[in-house]
């Protein structure tokens, strides 16, 4: 039995259709949400596959720009704009409510009122869930870790547009 010749193979079709391709050579996508450095749901921007590949097309962020989904957006713009408010609406009243809030967090600390460790966002997000309020630590902005007992006012950023204020606490642990 002989194996075919390099000549007689046939090429396979590729797995995947094409990602259209932009003026700058990257990947021509429009965006279905807002994505932050990127662009605004409905526009059509411009990345490098890997980026289009790993992360705006398996999330659901973004779908291949053709003109199908072009006149879709189009004659959606308006629903796209008011679930936009509803979302802005809920996210200021979220805002609100966390700048109502004052939070202790408790830390080991010696005599001088030094942390033996640090207090950082994954503690200040745990003292907002006990309270009720449910955020990301991304959504959290420090620009350190706290290393001292005292009142720290920490920025939760909500949406490009959306920041708060919180008040954070950091006080001795309770003794055993």
């Amino acid at each position: 039995m002989t194996t075919p010749s390099k000549t007689t193979r046939k090429k396979r079709a590729p797995q995947f259709p094409r990602l259209p391709k932009g003026p700058n050579g990257g990947i021509q996508l429009m965006l279905i949400q807002n994505v932050q450095h990127l662009g605004k749901a409905g526009e059509i921007v411009e990345v490098k596959p890997g980026h289009a590949n790993n992360y705006l097309l398996p999330e659901g962020l973004a779908i291949i720009s053709n003109d199908h989904h072009k006149r879709m957006i189009e004659k959606h713009k308006e629903k796209l704009a008011d679930i936009e408010k509803q979302r802005l609406v809920t996210l200021r009243t979220l805002a609100d409510q966390v700048g109502r809030q004052s939070i202790n967090v408790e830390a080991n600390a010696n005599e001088e009122g030094h942390l033996y460790g640090s207090v950082g966002t994954p503690e200040i997000v745990a003292a907002l869930r006990a309270n009720g309020i449910s955020i990301t630590p991304d959504q959290v902005k420090l620009d350190g870790v706290l290393k001292e007992l005292g009142l720290y006012t920490v920025r939760v950023q909500f949406h490009p547009e959306i920041s708060t204020d919180v008040k954070v606490w950091v006080v001795p642990a309770a003794s055993n």
